[in-house]
Formats: C-alpha cells, sequence, structure tokens
C-alpha cells in the first residue's frame, strides 16, 4: 500500500464498451496508476456485464497500491442514450437488454464512492481537454473515429450537453442525403460513410465481383482498407477518398458551427492512418472562412487509446473543481 502521508488524489475510470471494458487508476496529474481491460461479453446481459465492471474496479483499486480514503471517485463512460443526470443507460444498441440500467446507483452503492455516468465520447473530450491535447483551451470539439463516429464539445472551459444531454452527436449529422443508410435509420449519415464498420462495409461492397489476393471479406476491417490504399489497390484508395471527404465535410461544418480555437480528432480510424488529420486539415483549411479556419487547430488526440478510460476517470476530478 501506499503512504498514507501523500497528499495525491486519485480516482477510477471505466470505459464500457461493446466488445471490451477498460478500467483504470490514475491520479490527478492524469497518470495511469494501473490499468486492466476485459471482454465485455454484452450477449450476457446488464447482470453479467456490471458483475464484470465491478471486479475490474476492485482489481485495479487492489492492484494500484492506493488506499481507499485516498480515491476522490468512480467515473464511468457509457455508449447511450444514457441520462447523466440521474445516472441510467436508457438503451444502446452495442449492450442488448439494457433498458434504463441505474449504473450509477449501483456502483456507487457496490463501493460506497461518488460516482459519476457520462456518455462515453463526452468524457473522452473532457479527459483530453483536461490531459490532452485540449489542455488549457476553452473551446474544443472532440471527435472519434472508431467502430463508429462520436463527439464531445467543450464550451468555456465545460462539457456542453445541450437540452436533453445528447448533444455532441457528430456521427449523425447528415452530410449526404443520398448516401447509405446508417444504423440510426436515417441516410447519408458521417458515421455511414467514415466509420470503421462503414470504411470495411463500402469495401466489401466494392469486392462483391472481385477478387483481391487474400483478403478475406467476412474478417476485413478498416485498417485492411487503409493498408491496400497505401499500396495503390484502386478500390481501397476510393473507398478511403470518400471517407475522408466526407470526414472533412464533417469537421468543416463543426468548424462554422462552434468557431473552437481546436479540434481534437481520435479514435482507431484517426490513429491507424497518418494521413487522416492531415487531409481533414487541409480541407478545412481551403473550405473554411478564413477567420474561423486561421483560429483553429485540428489535431489528433493526445491520450491514445486510453482516452476514453482517463476521461472516465477524470470526472470526480472535474466534479470536486466545479463543487469548490
Amino acid at each position: 500500500m501506499t503512504c498514507k502521508s501523500s497528499s495525491k488524489k486519485y480516482a477510477v475510470g471505466v470505459d464500457l464498451g461493446g466488445t471490451k471494458i477498460c478500467t483504470a487508476v490514475i491520479d490527478s496529474d492524469g497518470r495511469v496508476i494501473t490499468e486492466t481491460t476485459i471482454p465485455t461479453n454484452a450477449a450476457e446481459g446488464p447482470e453479467r456485464v456490471i458483475g464484470r465492471i465491478k471486479g475490474t474496479i476492485r482489481h485495479v483499486i487492489r492492484q494500484s497500491g492506493v488506499y481507499f480514503d485516498m480515491i476522490a471517485g468512480i467515473g464511468i463512460g457509457s455508449p447511450g442514450p444514457l441520462n447523466w443526470k440521474t445516472g441510467e443507460v436508457l438503451s444502446s444498441p452495442n449492450l442488448p437488454g439494457w433498458d434504463r440500467i441505474p449504473l450509477r446507483k449501483i456502483i456507487q452503492q457496490s463501493f460506497d464512492l461518488p460516482t459519476y455516468l457520462e456518455n462515453d465520447a463526452n468524457a473522452a473530450a473532457i479527459g483530453e481537454h483536461r490531459y490532452g491535447a485540449g489542455s488549457g483551451v476553452d473551446n474544443m470539439v472532440y471527435i472519434t473515429i472508431s467502430t463508429g463516429i462520436g463527439g464531445g464539445i467543450i464550451c468555456g472551459g465545460r462539457i456542453y450537453r445541450g437540452e436533453t444531454g445528447m448533444a455532441g452527436e457528430v456521427g449523425h449529422m447528415i452530410v449526404n442525403p443520398g448516401g447509405p443508410e446508417c444504423k440510426c435509420g436515417n441516410k447519408g449519415c458521417l458515421e455511414a460513410f467514415s466509420s470503421g464498420t462503414a470504411i470495411a462495409s463500402r469495401m466489401r461492397e466494392r469486392l462483391a465481383s472481385k477478387q483481391y489476393g487474400e483478403w478475406r471479406k467476412d474478417c476485413l476491417s478498416a485498417k485492411d482498407v487503409f493498408e491496400a490504399a497505401e499500396k495503390g489497390v484502386e478500390a481501397a484508395r476510393k473507398v478511403v477518398q470518400e471517407a475522408i471527404y466526407y470526414l472533412g465535410v464533417g469537421v468543416l461544418n463543426l468548424t462554422h458551427l462552434f468557431n473552437p480555437r481546436i479540434i481534437v480528432i481520435g479514435g482507431g480510424v484517426a490513429n491507424g492512418s497518418p494521413f487522416v488529420v492531415e487531409s481533414i486539415r487541409q480541407f478545412v483549411r481551403e473550405k473554411a472562412f478564413r477567420g474561423v479556419a486561421e483560429a483553429v487547430d485540428i489535431v489528433p488526440a493526445g491520450l491514445g487509446a486510453l482516452a476514453g478510460v482517463i476521461g472516465a476517470a477524470t470526472l470526480p476530478f472535474v466534479r470536486e473543481d466545479e463543487n469548490r
């Protein structure tokens, strides 16, 4: 155990996803003390998943060597829709059977620690704002491009949630009304063009009548498509060009709408190819109003793959600061 004389404060973060649960203890400087990642096994239902969440929290606290009374609280980043005020997960396409699950209450009662629930992309945005690429900036937009596309908006140094807490759903901006159908039911959403899932899906469509080497269409990933594009495969190059074009359109719209100082881009798709962020940056430079374009920096996320869990663990510190 660490010495009780230490003045450091710590927090626990849980990044709950459809495929994995990542849980960590961080200190008040944003450093990860210990971290674990396990499969969600979401198909087994809420009770089993919540049991796994509790198990990972116990594990990281034990492994960290931090005294329990030095932990400021627990933060959970969860896919939505959710109600951050009541702490309920209302539903989630990635978490079957989750219907008005009072996740915050369950975890808080289990550990007797202040517990906070936040949309996963909002949590990552808060983490990037406090410890990552957006540190010290009052107005920031965060975008994560991975299986889906999500976002978080920082206005005046605080997360902007909107009237019902669902602001920042940047993946469901319609960038081409004649585009492919999105899982939300609309057509032409940014997520339907530029998410990792969409990139792989649109490549499969192009492969339907052709064979490219040893590619297996049933296990094709966005990473495979980017690698093929870099090797000069024409079908892959066109899919990647389309995805980046619509990302540029989406970021351009956000630039004009919020006039941010910085736009932080993270997630597996952005991290997987160095030219994604640069291509978006160039598009905005060419298309945005001069005053807007000159004010904004478009940069990669600073916290990497741990942005979600660090952001979740940041929630107790943020609430402490707000209450001072």
